[in-house]
């Protein structure tokens, strides 16, 4: 493996990913902890990536006009994805105007016990960055400001019922004080 490039293409998967194609962006986190021991494994997916990439380098991010621009969020995870750690990965876009504006995949910080948590944190995280993206678009002075509450769509309804709750469950028990913001801002 030594005589792989393994890391330059790694890093050249991130330029992609960061750039223009949020599509590969849970893989290219994948590729990105495994830079300083890879197995060929993982040498083989790298090279399944850049030709997915070849194969759909037509396709592009675009944008609507629209007179009225609401920013509108997804959050995603999975459960224990890691089959290292155990930790899971949560995952969010932002779409402004028909197109992606922001979006990152990361793995969490915590292990989560069960996937109502996973998901929750998944929304915290999402909230934050929403809130921000939301004030920084409002500073630009492009639109005189964004009316409309911040929407972000979460595909767990444990979750989802859960922040919409005003009583704290058992299986809410557990989650740290810092994640249970969402239910302040829903």
């Amino acid at each position: 493996m030594q005589k792989i490039p393994y890391a330059s293409v790694v890093g050249s998967l991130m330029y992609a990913q960061v750039c223009t194609r949020p599509d590969i962006a849970f893989i290219v986190g994948v590729l990105g902890r495994y830079l300083s021991d890879p197995g060929m494994q993982y040498w083989k997916a790298a090279k399944r990536v850049m030709r997915y990439l070849r194969r759909t380098k037509d396709n592009i991010l675009t944008y609507q006009k629209s007179d009225s621009l609401e920013i509108i969020g997804f959050s995603d995870s999975d459960f224990a994805g890691c089959q290292d750690s155990r930790r899971s990965t949560s995952k969010y876009i932002f779409m402004l105007a028909g197109g992606a504006i922001s979006w990152k995949s990361t793995k969490q910080t915590l292990i989560a016990s069960s996937t109502m948590a996973v998901e929750f944190v998944a929304c915290y995280e999402a909230s934050n960055h929403g809130i921000w993206l939301r004030n920084f678009v409002t500073g630009l002075r492009v639109v005189d400001g964004i009316d409309r509450p911040l929407r972000i769509y979460c595909d767990n309804n444990s979750a989802v019922h859960c922040s919409n709750n005003n009583r704290s469950s058992m299986k809410s028990k557990y989650i740290d004080i810092k994640f249970l913001v969402v239910k302040e801002r829903v």
